[in-house]
């Protein structure tokens, strides 16, 4: 029994196409250490608001999407990198690739150090008391936070360029593993913070933004002196007119991740200033527990934008329509979960954060529809990404960027927390009937016009 059972596995991890023996080998071990960063993060929780509290931890969520606004200024440099690396990998061109990381890595250290410099100068005659909604003490206390949040967001800026390499090379666990790492070294010193300090802001920042990145840089470091030295980045072969080429597909990715922060980041800001930090707080608390169904979402999909790039190369149609297929039956077997997951709701609040934070019912339905309504569209979002065709994406994007802030504001107001993730809910059923349409149409080689660019 033993043995059919070990042949049965052997089967089904090492039998058909070499592309998709590689994304099933690299699904498994990402679902693995995926599911140990999730229990951690689960567990970290309630600790970090109890270190702190509610209001102060809503702050720091807050100030975290506000920092992320400053990815823009990679120009869409990492996702132009990502197509750009995938193919020199499948033409078996590591040269070519190398150069497109090391002049990557040359370019996001300067825009950094610039970021930075600039931010320096800028902080202090910036008002956050009045941006995030609390009460203003006259210390500059918040300047100082952000700074530090702001100086550790630079570093990370080019450090995590080596998560954009291994997902080119579809070895996405790689970077499962360093996440994994980084959350236990995190709750590790979130323990050691609630026994020897007393509840501080300025080191819940330092650890929360701090240890994950110095697990990246050891990371990267060990990784481009292992099995990556062909592809490890050096000055000597920086050529800033590569960076061209990366820009020609990286530049419409620059505009369509401004629209996806509209969309992603600016909820935490709108409902800090409907509601207060305190109610980010448990906006968040819904959003970690549905996030476990799109994080299980998010590690099976993440290989394949590489995969369609090789398999778009490659004008290996057949395969792409039976990985879109089992992708999308996936996807209906999550939203099943997902219904399940709001029925449970209540119970596991309860279990998991006690009666510190109270999570309406209206909430987590919202959300609910928020992730399966997102994981649709994005099913279509990353075949286009890998493939290049993403002019309708541009456009579209920046329509429904348009209009999200102020509809998720009149949802707020009319509904209460729960209108926010519902006004994103509604942008993703338009976009994912928009991108079902395209991808169906260029698979079956019929797409013209904006559909096929």
């Amino acid at each position: 029994m033993l043995q059919v059972l070990t042949v049965g596995i052997s089967r089904f991890f090492n039998k058909g196409h070499e592309r998709s023996v590689r994304a099933r080998k690299n699904i498994f071990r990402s679902i693995v250490l995926k599911g140990g960063s999730v229990a951690i993060t689960l567990i970290m929780i309630p600790l970090t608001i109890r270190y702190v509290n509610p209001t102060q931890y809503g702050i720091w969520l807050t100030l975290s999407s506000l920092i992320t606004w400053a990815a823009l200024f990679d120009m869409g440099l990492g996702n132009g990198l990502k197509n750009k690396l995938a193919q020199a990998i499948a033409l078996n061109e590591p040269e070519k690739g190398r150069v497109y990381i090391s002049s990557t890595y040359a370019i996001m250290s300067v825009i950094g150090l610039l970021m930075f410099a600039v931010f320096y100068f800028v902080n202090p005659y910036i008002k956050w008391t009045s941006i995030l909604n609390v009460p203003d003490d006259g210390s500059g206390y918040l300047n100082k936070i952000v700074l530090i949040i702001f100086g550790f967001f630079c570093f990370q800026f080019v450090v995590q360029l080596i998560n954009t390499v291994l997902a080119a090379n579809q070895e996405p666990a790689k970077t499962a593993q360093l996440n994994l790492v980084g959350q236990v070294l995190s709750l590790l010193a979130i323990l050691i913070l609630m026994k020897l300090v007393p509840g501080s802001l300025t080191w819940l920042v330092m650890v929360m933004a701090g240890v994950p990145l110095l697990v990246m840089l050891g990371g990267s470091m060990l990784i481009f002196k292992g099995d990556y030295r062909l592809l490890a980045p050096a000055i000597s072969v920086v050529n800033f007119k590569s960076a061209k080429q990366m820009l020609g597909v990286g530049s419409t990715f620059f505009i369509i991740q401004i629209c996806a922060l509209v969309m992603y980041e600016s909820d935490n800001i709108v409902i800090t200033q409907l509601f207060g930090p305190k109610e980010v707080t448990t906006f968040n608390i819904a959003y970690k527990l549905f996030s476990v169904v799109l994080m299980f979402f998010v590690v099976v999909i993440t290989p394949f934008w590489s995969a369609f790039t090789e398999a778009y190369t490659k004008n290996e149609y057949e395969w792409i329509k039976n990985a879109l297929t089992k992708i999308n039956k996936l996807w209906l077997g999550l939203s099943l979960c997902t219904v399940a997951l709001t029925a449970l709701s209540p119970w596991l609040y309860d279990v998991w954060v006690g009666k510190s934070i109270s999570v309406p019912l209206s909430l987590s339905i919202a959300m609910c529809i928020y992730i399966i309504t997102l994981i649709w569209q994005a099913i279509h979002v990353q075949f286009l990404n890998g493939i290049g065709k993403i002019k309708l994406q541009l456009y579209l994007g920046i329509a429904t960027s348009v209009i999200n802030i102020p509809l998720s504001i009149f949802l707020g107001k009319l509904i209460g927390v729960a209108g926010v993730p519902l006004a994103n809910a509604i942008i993703f059923v338009v976009m994912g009937i928009v991108f079902s349409s395209q991808t169906n149409r260029i698979i079956n080689r019929t797409a013209t016009g904006v559909f096929n660019k």
